[in-house]
């Protein structure tokens, strides 16, 4: 990125992100910081072309395993490694990182290595993503791991497996499993493992913070300020009503036990609802409040 801040934090995203997750956060900033919105304003601009930037980055999951591997791409082109600073030493390092051992100077000699146990790969890191829907049901779900595997000719390469999980209904959002020998392979040992992280995605106008949902409630100024009922969509498809108390202010919460992801708690989070347009009444009403000084 050419401000050189860090994709997720532009977004306020985690690093768990999936592409429903960044997709909204995007378009939540690209609305507020649009030229269109913000004319002449010269930092807003600068902003909402951060925000694209960002998105361009990490916006969808090829896009986010490009920049996982950027650090890999002084490797001199496809299936070379000519162009790495360093040349063999430092591929050597590489390797030994990749396959969970040390290489080049200071490496234990073979002698001494006999009475360790065997070496073992690197492990692989993967998100299995879901909605609600899926993990609240739970079942057996395909996903694809990209791991390094060593050829006849001695050479390294990476390859695609599809694997499958089984989650209990309700496994908590960042649940992490084990799959043993399903990592990266070892030249001299026993293959890693594959750590797959399920990634729940919260839904619309929802995100998790630790462990729990949080979902954002668009309130009309008005009921902000006297108290009133918001219509909110829970969860699971239902419909509930929301008591807003009188002097409530945007940011606030109202928790409702038992009505978020698989029996947990709901946090609904206020937020001041936006209008694309208004009818004359409307436009009339708010006038004479504005004449009022609210």
């Amino acid at each position: 990125m050419a401000s050189g801040r860090d994709p997720y934090e532009v977004l306020g995203v985690g690093r768990d992100a999936g592409d429903a997750e960044i997709r909204r956060a995007y378009r939540r900033l690209a609305r507020q910081f649009h030229p269109d919105r913000n004319k002449g304003d010269a930092a807003a601009e600068a902003r909402f072309k951060e925000v694209q930037a960002a998105y361009d980055a990490i916006g969808t999951a090829e896009a986010r395993e490009a920049q996982r591997r950027q650090a890999f791409t002084g490797f001199g082109g496809p299936g070379g490694f000519g162009g790495m600073p360093g040349g063999m030493g430092q591929f050597e390092d590489l390797i030994g990182q990749m396959f969970g051992q040390r290489a080049g100077p200071g490496r234990v000699p073979p002698r001494q290595q006999r009475a360790r146990p065997a070496p073992k790969g690197g492990d692989v890191n993967v998100h299995l993503d879901l909605t609600l829907a899926q993990a609240t049901e739970g079942g057996t779900f395909p996903f694809t791991v990209r791991r390094l595997r060593l050829t006849s000719s001695g050479g390294v390469e990476t390859k695609a497996a599809s694997l499958r999980m089984t989650l209990d209904p309700g496994a908590a959002h960042g649940t992490a499993k084990r799959l043993r020998g399903q990592g990266h392979e070892h030249p001299e040992g026993t293959t890693g493992d594959a750590i797959v992280t399920l990634r729940i995605d919260p839904g619309e106008d929802r995100r998790w913070e630790e462990g729990r949902l949080v979902q954002s409630v668009q309130v009309p100024y008005s009921t902000l300020m006297l108290g009133g009922k918001v219509v909110v969509t829970l969860p699971d498809g239902r419909a509930g009503r929301l008591t807003v108390p009188e002097g409530s202010l945007v940011g606030d919460r109202r928790r409702m036990p038992g009505q978020g992801y698989a029996k947990g708690d709901l946090d609904l989070e206020f937020e001041l609802a936006e209008h694309a347009s208004l009818d004359e009444a409307q436009a009339e009403a708010l006038a004479r409040l504005r004449d009022l000084g609210l």
